[in-house]
């Protein structure tokens, strides 16, 4: 078929013309009607197919990521548990507002048990924490080396927590061969002891 033909070729008429013709023209009828198909319903749709995907990827993530926190559940469960226990019996060691005076006596008959000399044993203002007051106490003890380590034993072996920090110790200065230990010496009392008319 020649290219003066298709020029001939009758609209109105369509089953006259060529088989070829015919053939190539379905082809080309059928190719138009895919890409308007194509453009304007199946591009929408891998748009919104590219977005499922990447949510896909991100729930997959969150789904292992839960799934390894799912699997570790009892672990943690266990350990909370002990840590609650222990969170139990470190109040239990704390002093209630009506033990601290006698707790303060403690401390100092630790030091003279021994042998120090107390040169100051001045309680401090309390400090507020998270959930316990802190009850700071300065002192300054004379005495020797092995002396110190038997007052600071004595003190940790309390029933209740105390602890010592800042601790400095010096020559006293005179030909005695005695030393001079400065320290502070913290208790703790659980914050809502008042509200609750203290502890028992």
């Amino acid at each position: 078929m020649k290219l003066s033909e298709l020029n001939e070729l009758d609209f109105n008429n369509v089953g006259t013309w060529p088989l070829p013709v015919k053939i190539g023209s379905v082809v080309i009828l059928m190719a138009l009607i895919l890409a308007a198909v194509w453009y304007f319903d199946t591009q929408h749709r891998e748009v919104e197919l590219a977005a499922v995907r990447a949510t896909e990827g991100e729930l997959r993530t969150k789904f292992e990521r839960d799934q390894r926190k799912a699997a570790n559940l009892p672990a943690l469960k266990q350990q909370l548990a002990l840590i609650e226990e222990s969170f139990g019996s470190m109040l239990e060691r704390l002093p209630s507002t009506s033990e601290i005076p006698e707790l303060l006596v403690e401390i100092s008959q630790q030091g003279l048990g021994a042998g120090l000399e107390f040169e100051l044993f001045k309680p401090q203002g309390e400090v507020p924490a998270d959930f316990y007051i802190e009850l700071p106490i300065q002192i300054r003890v004379i005495g020797s080396y092995h002396q110190f380590g038997r007052f600071v034993s004595g003190v940790s072996a309390l029933n209740r927590i105390v602890t010592t920090h800042n601790v400095s110790i010096k020559p006293r200065g005179d030909a005695g061969g005695l030393l001079v230990m400065e320290a502070t010496a913290k208790t703790y009392r659980y914050a809502d002891d008042e509200a609750d008319g203290g502890r028992k």
